[in-house]
């Protein structure tokens, strides 16, 4: 051995080390007493599997759910814009054949209403469109970090801790 080697000069077991911590008022310390980690079997291995995939088959639909609700609204932008060109037509021809300005200006309100529903619905759109990016932001960082784990376990030659040794707790 070593001269400059530090050796204890006192050594206590767990239960002295316990009785020390909870005498002094400040918490426990790790001890060989510490319970052990929860044992998981296949049921609750293949449920975390099983909520991985599931969780990740959600966010693919929300962002495909997303994606069509876009594709939906730029045509509902569309047609409105196209309704509102035909109600100011419409107003034109009322104003050629000499119908009253009342209903004249009805038309033209009308043209109005589905230019701002128009507008809405762009913004609608907009909304769906970020939604679908973070969507796909959130599947792809999942995938990321949490996608290769079980193929990279599973192709491993090494024996891997039981499922729940390394639960955060």
């Amino acid at each position: 051995m070593s001269d400059h080697a530090i050796e204890p000069t006192s050594v206590q077991t767990s239960t002295e080390i316990a009785a020390a911590d909870s005498s002094s008022g400040l918490p426990a310390t790790h001890t060989d007493a510490s319970p052990a980690p929860a044992s998981m079997g296949w049921g609750t291995a293949i449920t975390g599997i099983l909520n991985f995939v599931t969780l990740a088959l959600r966010i693919t639909a929300l962002a495909i759910a997303a994606a069509l609700l876009k594709e939906q609204l730029h045509l509902f932008k569309q047609r409105m814009h196209h309704d509102a060109a035909s109600a100011r037509r419409l107003s034109g021809h009322l104003a050629q054949a000499g119908v009253d300005a009342h209903f004249q200006t009805q038309a033209l309100e009308v043209a109005a209403a589905f230019e701002r529903v128009a507008e809405a619905s762009g913004q609608l759109a907009d909304a769906a469109d970020q939604m679908e990016a973070g969507a796909r932001g959130v599947r792809d960082a999942h995938q990321s970090e949490y996608g290769g784990i079980y193929e990279v376990t599973n192709a491993l030659p090494y024996a891997q801790p039981k499922p729940g040794f390394n639960r955060v707790r």
